[in-house]
């Protein structure tokens, strides 16, 4: 019988471009352009984040507003309709299902494991839920748990857990810090050489 594999990529930065980025700029607030390569702390990242846009009276609408106009980065559609046509693929993201919608439309509605943004009435964004302790690590442990082996792909330090759980793991797009504090993990820039190092893993 063959291994049941199982590929978990991460979102941002992998398939499509970080929200946050793309929203600093479109806001014009550049302290919004932190992301998890900069801040390892996903929760000291967040609630710096909400205290921004509480501070600047911004709520979900303009934030889906600049999502809306995101597009997935050149050739991710194909390299994931590519693998999703030899295994199976999960999305693994500490982004917030208010914000993959549109984008997981874009990329033809692969599966998604993600957060839920807490949202007043007024569309005020005022906390957030993480689906559990260490979402990704948590995720793949449970993966493996129930018979499947992984292979992780993504950039930043919140990728770093399952990465180096999974029976082979690859940093993608990822920054030269990362890479330099991890040279044991292979890194690519293309999704060509992604897919055939996930083709030879499988």
């Amino acid at each position: 019988m063959a291994d049941m594999n199982i590929v978990c990529l991460d979102l941002e930065g992998v398939l499509v471009p970080e929200i946050w980025i793309a929203f600093a700029d479109a806001s014009g607030i550049p302290e919004l352009r932190k992301t998890t390569r900069d801040e390892p702390d996903y929760d000291k990242l967040m609630k710096y984040r909400l205290a921004i846009l509480k501070e600047h009276g911004l709520g979900l609408k303009q934030i889906q507003e600049t999502i809306a106009k995101i597009d997935p980065m050149p050739g991710a559609k194909e390299f994931l309709d590519e693998l999703r046509s030899i295994t199976q693929v999960l999305i693994l993201s500490d982004t917030f299902t208010q914000f993959a919608q549109p984008l997981m439309k874009k990329l033809g509605w692969p599966t998604i494991f993600c957060n839920t943004l807490e949202v007043a009435e007024n569309g005020d964004i005022t906390g957030y839920r993480m689906r559990c302790e260490k979402s990704k690590y948590t995720t793949v442990k449970a993966l493996q748990s129930c018979g499947f082996q992984t292979i992780a792909s993504g950039d930043s330090f919140n990728d770093l857990g399952m990465i180096q759980a999974s029976k082979a793991g690859f940093l993608f797009k990822s920054t030269e810090q990362i890479k330099k504090d991890h040279p044991e993990l292979p890194a690519y820039e293309t999704y060509d050489e992604l897919l055939a190092a996930i083709k030879k893993a499988l």
